[in-house]
């Protein structure tokens, strides 16, 4: 109540003195063209001249509030809402005048929404920071406290007996290779979900990529029994996109088939023509392992879920394959999709566009 009677004063200020201003010149302009014009004595031209500066001053002011003060308390109350980062919905605010005070709270609605905007960014930042920190203290405990233990163990006198202390190396190791393939992937995955990481849009030969993948990871199928097929494709087929990062996409891919698979199972690689768009091929990734419950599936590509955590952490999995594979995909302004039958297997898709 006592911020409305101040608003209104000072509007009451800022019209009385605009008001006062313009009826002290019109009054004295008056007042000189009588006595140069007329020959009136001195008397009647006082007169007339102080009835044209309170004329003026009471017409000038009335329609100074009237024109003025609805935008100006429209200002004002945008500029309070802002300093208590309290945001409301304003329409466009177009009126007849289109004069000075129209254009400034125009400019001030204006700069209202991008302060509104500014301010979910910089609270998602430090959402997707807490979150972030939070996961990461929680990945890391596990190895590091697997280690501490082992070492403690080995301090403890089982270093003198040699199958034991050799066999607790060999796991301190493997949690040790575990810390450092978390933390690649949790760089990783920072840049991408900050964009700090770019994407290096141009054409590269799929075929050359793919073959590049299956390569580098045929030995891992061989020694867990899974069969990695390719079908055949035009050789000279070139999409568009970062290389490596689609590298990596398959890798992550590719991966998790063999990780998730079963013995004697598959990864098939399918290539084909995205049907609802004829400038994209469709690219499918398919294993025949465990599967994915239906009800888990939404939640595949989140920082950290793991749909069998035993079997992930066993063979060295950092959680973050499928999150990185999401991102990367969208930086690429690209579709990822999966399907998956628990005890069948599952598909991941995702799409690239051609180069003609």
């Amino acid at each position: 109540m006592r911020g409305s009677k101040k608003k209104k004063n000072k509007l009451f200020k800022l019209g009385f003195r605009v008001a006062l201003y313009s009826s002290i010149t019109t009054g004295g302009v008056v007042f000189l063209a009588l006595i140069f014009f007329s020959k009136q004595n001195l008397e009647w031209i006082s007169i007339c001249s102080a009835i044209a500066l309170v004329l003026v001053f009471f017409i000038t002011y009335f329609f100074n509030y009237k024109l003025q003060y609805h935008r100006l308390e429209k200002l004002e109350e945008i500029s309070r809402n802002i300093s208590k980062k309290r945001f409301e919905e304003y329409q466009d605010i177009t009126t007849k005048h289109n004069d000075e005070i129209d254009f400034l709270v125009k400019r001030f609605v204006k700069s209202s929404r991008t302060i509104e905007r500014e301010i979910q960014r910089l609270n998602r930042i430090e959402n997707y920071r807490k979150e972030f920190i939070g996961d990461i203290s929680h990945e890391l405990k596990t190895p590091i406290f697997a280690i501490q233990g082992f070492v403690e163990t080995l301090l403890n006198g089982a270093l003198e007996d040699e199958e034991v202390n050799r066999s607790f190396l060999k796991k301190t190791m493997r949690n040790v290779s575990r810390l450092i393939y978390l933390t690649k992937d949790l760089m990783e995955i920072s840049k991408l979900e900050t964009g700090e990481l770019k994407s290096d849009i141009e054409p590269f030969y799929l075929y050359e990529v793919i073959h590049e993948v299956l390569d580098s990871l045929q030995h891992k199928a061989e020694k867990d029994d899974v069969n990695l097929e390719l079908k055949t494709f035009d050789k000279n087929l070139q999409v568009k996109g970062d290389k490596n990062q689609i590298k990596q996409v398959l890798i992550n891919l590719i991966e998790n088939g063999i990780k998730y698979n079963i013995k004697g199972g598959s990864v098939k690689i399918v290539l084909e023509e995205y049907k609802r768009d004829r400038e994209r091929v469709l690219l499918t990734v398919k294993d025949t392992g465990i599967g994915i419950d239906e009800a888990d599936l939404p939640r595949v590509t989140e920082r950290f879920f793991r749909v069998d955590k035993s079997r992930s952490r066993e063979r060295g999995g950092t959680g973050l394959g499928l999150a990185i594979v999401k991102h990367i995909i969208e930086a690429h302004r690209e579709q990822l999709y999966f399907e998956s039958k628990v005890n069948e297997g599952t598909a991941f898709k995702f799409t690239l566009r051609k180069v003609h």
